[in-house]
């Protein structure tokens, strides 16, 4: 895992600028290639292969290939053997079997990986830039292209090393604030993209830059065997574990109180030999210590249960008011996630200890472990009712009182996805100024990205399921977990997302993963992921309802934060442009009275301010 920087020209200076800037991604070496019409800078962290043989920028053995590589290929050691008949290896990387596997298969070498990764390949038979990004984007690589300089990293503060404008993009604004995320190919800066995930590009010679998918899941066919997925689904979690516990620094697994965690340790234990390190993070709440850490107290009896050597990080409202502007500038860009900064710094623990964790990202969207699903699910099925019983169910909830919830039970498409995505827009058009506010900005981009076309599947959760996978999960949980991380240059991998099982998922009827049946305050989810894993879930984890992972900001706000908070949100601070910075008070005070709970928006707008203040206004 590491940092990778380029352009297209030849300026060692600006290339060594990218570097510093990105140097805590790979904080073991640091090196730079220059060509005529090329520049290439790679901060490595060394996983495989620690020797000089292992260090980028790499050249193939015909001084014709060159690469910056950040992440890792699961499967180089498979590869390696396909190649190594007709090609000489120099080292024991999977840095130098992408080269060999591009010199074998070109593009279509990316179909090959199993792994988390960007790359940048240039090939100096062609004069061609050839950058990757991996199918699930755990990775992330930005750009810039203004059809003469084309610039990318592993970092967009390494991109603002040039002399480009720094502007706001206004849509992007828009949809940052309605979904709480910003979707790729975006960035909050107007100029800069993300390359999209399981994409490739090419830039030729004559500057033409085009970019292509090489890997999507469009096969939602129903499996028809329930003992045959449930078994399909451990072997091949069990093989993603194996292949990603493949290092040559020491690893450890960053634990929570959920199942998905749990899983990857019970996994880990069975293949790692010695004891394995775990890493959880709880809360200071003397008042109220159960509250908000639940999970971390589960942690620990998992832990206990497995025998692991466990280090526990609690943390408080100083620690996050001491890291807070270093949190801004690691994002790159504003995230209203209050749990960023409890990853940075139990990141930092980890450190001390291990280079590589492995977390449990992902079980959610593939399995169905958020309740939002589970009430799509109950929508999906009132809608399939005949009309009378249709009649009746509507008929009683507005007697109940329930004219809001009866409302939305015709829901469907778009305006489903909205209805349980999407911030209060009342709220939004308080604190947003009319002239920025765009009503349509997140319905028109959900509806061009995924409603433009027939869907897939007569199954709306599962593609439900997808759409989180491809935008949340992306673009606001992995792109902060790969931040946050990498500020303390630790590596985590994320083994339920092995592309075999998110194609599997794909496949699971949705009555496999939901129960519609059941409490919804008792809502678990993940049926069949529960019962693959069984196995690997202690007593005390396997009955536990779905419960969030929360901070206590909320109660931090009105108290040790509430002045760092009250300077930022000041009128002589907010950003007038954007904000009514009347109404942005007032939702502020509205909060601070514990007259409405404000948390999302209020968190939102200090990490925008925050990272306008360190990127634009600065």
């Amino acid at each position: 895992m590491c940092g990778i920087n380029g352009f297209n020209f030849k300026d060692a200076g600006l290339i060594l600028k990218m570097n510093q800037t990105t140097s805590h991604r790979g904080p073991d070496e640091t090196a730079i290639w220059c060509g005529d019409k090329i520049s290439f800078g790679h901060n490595r962290l060394a996983i495989i292969d620690l020797s000089p043989r292992g260090a980028q920028p790499m050249w193939d053995a015909a001084h014709e290939l060159i690469i910056i590589f950040n992440g890792e290929i699961y499967n180089f050691k498979e590869l390696r053997n396909q190649l190594c008949e007709k090609y000489a290896f120099n080292s024991e990387s999977d840095t130098e079997v992408i080269l060999y596997a591009y010199r074998e298969w070109g593009r279509d070498c990316v179909k090959k990986f199993n792994g988390i990764f960007a790359f940048a390949l240039w090939d100096t038979r062609t004069k061609n830039l050839f950058i990757a990004r991996d199918p699930l984007g755990v990775k992330p690589l930005y750009y810039f292209y203004d059809g003469i300089r084309f610039i990318f990293s592993s970092e967009i503060k390494a991109i603002l090393k040039h002399d480009i404008p720094r502007e706001v993009n206004r849509e992007v604004f828009n949809l940052y604030f309605q979904l709480l995320y910003i979707p790729e190919p975006h960035t909050m800066f107007q100029g800069i993209k993300k390359l999209p995930p399981a994409s490739f590009a090419t830039l030729d010679s004559a500057g033409v830059f085009q970019i292509k998918r090489y890997w999507e899941v469009n096969d939602f066919s129903n499996v028809s065997s329930y003992n045959d997925t449930r078994s399909e689904i451990k072997n091949l979690f069990c093989d993603s574990v194996k292949h990603q516990l493949i290092s040559d620094r020491p690893v450890g697994v960053f634990l929570s109180g959920g199942i998905d965690s749990t899983a990857v340790l019970g996994a880990v234990s069975e293949f790692y030999t010695g004891k394995v390190k775990t890493f959880s993070v709880g809360f200071k709440d003397s008042q109220n210590p159960e509250k908000f850490n639940a999970d971390f107290f589960l942690a620990q009896k998992t832990a206990q249960h497995y025998g692991t050597d466990h280090h526990e990080l609690l943390i408080g409202p100083e620690d996050i008011k001491n890291n807070l502007e270093n949190i801004a500038w690691h994002m790159d860009e504003p995230n209203f996630n209050p749990t960023a900064g409890a990853i940075y710094l139990l990141a930092k623990e980890a450190k001390k200890n291990v280079a590589v964790v492995l977390g449990g990202d992902g079980g959610d969207e593939l399995f169905g472990g958020y309740p939002r699903y589970y009430y799509s699910y109950l929508l999906s099925w009132y809608q399939t009712m005949p009309h009378i019983a249709q009649s009746g169910i509507t008929s009683l909830l507005q007697l109940l009182g329930r004219t809001n919830l009866a409302g939305k039970l015709n829901l469907s498409g778009v305006n489903r996805i909205l209805a349980f995505l999407a911030q209060k827009e009342s709220l939004l058009k308080r604190v947003i100024n009319s002239n920025i506010y765009h009503t349509h900005a997140a319905n028109n981009f959900l509806t061009d990205k995924y409603f433009g076309k027939m869907l897939p599947t007569v199954d709306f959760e599962k593609y439900f399921m997808q759409i989180d996978r491809e935008g949340w999960l992306v673009d606001e949980s992995l792109m902060r977990t790969d931040k946050m991380t990498m500020a303390a240059g630790l590596e985590e991998r994320v083994p339920i997302l092995d592309y075999r099982l998110v194609e599997l998922a794909s496949r699971i009827p949705t009555h496999w993963k939901l129960n519609a049946f059941q409490s919804s305050r008792n809502f678990r989810g993940k049926i069949i992921w529960r019962d693959a894993i069984r196995n690997y879930l202690p007593e005390h984890i396997l009955n536990e309802k779905k419960r969030g992972w929360f901070t206590p900001m909320a109660k931090w706000l009105r108290g040790d934060l509430k002045e760092t908070i009250l300077e930022i949100l000041s009128p002589n601070n907010i950003h007038s442009e954007f904000f009514n910075t009347v109404e942005v008070q007032r939702v502020w005070q509205d909060h601070l009275s514990g007259k409405q709970y404000n948390l999302n928006i209020i968190w939102a707008i200090v990490m925008w301010q925050l990272w306008y203040n360190r990127f634009i206004k600065r």
